[in-house]
């Protein structure tokens, strides 16, 4: 069986505010859509995956520089945008399909793998959750109890046998709209299996959605610590950079790149977070087009690897370890530039700097050592 997915995100999302529709807005460091995108084509059962986008949005498309999926434009309502995904998977030999909506963006891989199997005794699964408030009738008084049993508030993503959801979606009438594809299914003569939902799913519909949804990402979260080390000799001629602060000495530090020991510790701290190796894996000295290079540009890829895995970066704790320059006048502006650099408020970087009593290299003033400690929280691996 061949099992293909859609995310429809043409809305306008005005309801959510902001600039731009909300499936483009920025959610934990990438765009809300990148989320589903990330957990339906990371799937080892999903071999395609078609996003669904309204008219004007190519733009908001191109800048997410997604090579693995396919964009197909949608229509006035939802259902048209899910059909035109649906038509385009046609011929593509899909037995199985997810419909998912982008507001929904975490999408829990349980969720998946129970639709899925559902899928091998029903034509249609939908992901649920229980009614747990009071219900009750009314406008601008209170009217009667709803009784809850039997009641349950319906998630995405929703799985079908595809040539099932196909066909129920060119009988639906025209000028009918429809809540949902369960739905429109069930209006096809077909059941609807429930397999249990998670609070995860929750959509994206307001303004104070984004917190709510930030909580709920960072409540289930595990935390990393990992250090990183570097060290740079002192010479002559060079300038000396820290912390992407350039600071006056009578000499700098000697490297490939500016030889930011500061940068480059944190760096490979965040790197070892994620189990990623090391800068020079990344950015070899071997390799010309990393001469004089600015360490930033290091710092800034790292943060976003972790940030690719859902990361979130909690603290920096960087040590500078010399006894040439004194460091204390340029804390703060160290300290400043490293949390403009990770996008971290600024009490979430800390300085330090010692010496070594006069031993050592960096006792005799032959270079300077750093080391970093880099606290981060991300999704837990199960590999």
């Amino acid at each position: 069986m061949t099992t293909a997915a859609i995310i429809v995100a043409a809305g306008k999302g005005v309801r959510a505010g902001g600039t731009i529709p909300k499936q483009f807005a920025d959610l934990r460091g990438k765009p809300i859509l990148l989320h589903s995108v990330t957990a339906l084509s990371s799937h080892p059962m999903i071999s395609d995956v078609i996003i669904v986008i309204g008219a004007g949005q190519q733009e908001h498309a191109r800048a997410l520089q997604l090579e693995t999926v396919s964009f197909v434009q949608g229509g006035a309502e939802r259902r048209d945008s899910v059909r035109a995904g649906l038509e385009a998977l046609e011929g593509k030999s899909v037995t199985r399909v997810l419909i998912h909506d982008a507001a929904r963006p975490f999408i829990p891989a349980t969720v998946i793998d129970a639709l899925l199997a559902t899928l091998d005794h029903s034509p249609g699964a939908v992901p649920v959750l229980p009614v747990a408030d009071t219900l009750a009738k009314g406008s601008d008084t209170l009217g009667d109890n709803v009784p809850r049993a039997g009641l349950n508030r319906i998630q995405t993503p929703q799985a079908f046998h595809f040539d099932a959801i196909l066909a129920a979606h060119r009988a639906w009438p025209d000028g009918e709209e429809a809540t949902d594809d369960a739905q429109m299914l069930r209006r096809a003569g077909h059941d609807v299996a429930l397999v249990p939902g998670d609070a995860m799913l929750e959509k994206i519909t307001h303004p104070a959605d984004f917190a709510a949804a930030e909580a709920r990402h960072a409540a289930n979260l595990v935390s990393r610590s990992a250090m990183g080390y570097d060290v740079h000799r002192l010479a002559t001629g060079e300038e000396l950079w820290l912390g992407g602060v350039l600071i006056p000495h009578d000499k700098g530090l000697a490297g490939h790149s500016d030889a930011d020991v500061a940068l480059h510790a944190i760096t490979d701290a965040l790197l070892g977070t994620i189990c990623a190796g090391d800068i020079g894996m990344h950015f070899p000295p071997s390799d010309p087009q990393w001469r004089g290079a600015a360490s930033d540009r290091f710092l800034e890829h790292a943060a976003s690897l972790v940030r690719a895995e859902g990361g979130i970066i909690d603290f920096i704790d960087l040590t500078l370890i010399c006894e040439e320059p004194k460091i204390g006048p340029h804390r703060e502006t160290i300290r400043a530039r490293i949390a403009e650099i990770l996008h971290l408020p600024l009490g979430k970087v800390s300085l330090k700097a010692t010496t070594t009593e006069r031993l050592g290299f960096t006792g005799r003033g032959e270079g300077i050592a750093a080391q970093a400690v880099a606290t981060i929280r991300l999704p837990e691996r199960t590999e």
